[in-house]
């Protein structure tokens, strides 16, 4: 029984997909040797395809193994709320001295401003009217009432003695005094009339 034709002997085609180098005589063939992996071209980028495992290894979906785990400490509450008594914060009603006061009604500017101008002609009588009137219903008015009434009280001490000693100082102690009553009474006045609690120097405030 006759052996069949093998590839390129009495003109049957040889396979196209294996090289002629690899064919023997006589039809034989060797198998194809194993590709060169190293002699392979990089992947886009200019690098290696990404790891499968180990370091580097990032799992799919974007996922990423803690590791830069931020302990809280800074954080902050929404909304920039800050918590009472922090930073300067001051509760409604509070009173810190001399700043803007401002007024509920016009009745409150009123006494305020009688509290002050008043001081000129009557003394503390008019401040102290102010504050037993007005002071227990206007924490504003009270304000303003206490400062004027602790600057008249220890202006009006200073202006007793200074009339006692005029006669010897031909009238400076009494003068300058009521000098000096008159000047700061007008500015706390006029800072009372644009909502501004105005705090007397030279002071010694009795009532807190």
């Amino acid at each position: 029984m006759s052996e069949p034709p093998r590839p390129g002997e009495y003109g049957v085609p040889q396979d196209p997909n294996i090289p002629p180098s690899y064919s023997m005589p006589g039809g034989a063939q060797y198998p194809p040797p194993a590709p060169d992996y190293s002699q392979q071209p990089p992947v886009s980028g200019g690098g290696y395809p990404p790891p499968t495992s180990g370091a580097g290894y990032q799992q799919p979906g974007g996922y990423q193994q803690p590791g830069g785990y931020q302990q809280p400490g800074g954080y902050q509450q929404p909304g920039g709320y800050q918590q009472p008594g922090q930073y300067g914060y001051q509760q409604p009603g509070g009173y810190a001295g001399a700043g803007p006061v401002g007024y509920a009604n016009s009745d409150e500017k009123t006494w305020a401003l009688i509290a002050h101008f008043g001081g000129i002609f009557f003394g503390f009588i008019a401040p102290l009217v102010a504050l037993l009137v007005k002071g227990n219903e206007s924490p504003t008015v009270k304000a303003h009432a206490n400062e004027a009434l602790n600057f008249h009280i220890t202006w009006g001490i200073i202006l007793f003695v200074g009339a006692l000693l005029s006669i010897c100082t031909f009238g400076v102690t009494l003068i300058v005094p009521w000098i000096i009553i008159i000047v700061f009474a007008i500015i706390a006045g006029m800072k009372a009339n644009g909502g501004e609690l105005y705090r007397y120097p030279m002071t010694y405030r009795f009532i807190k």
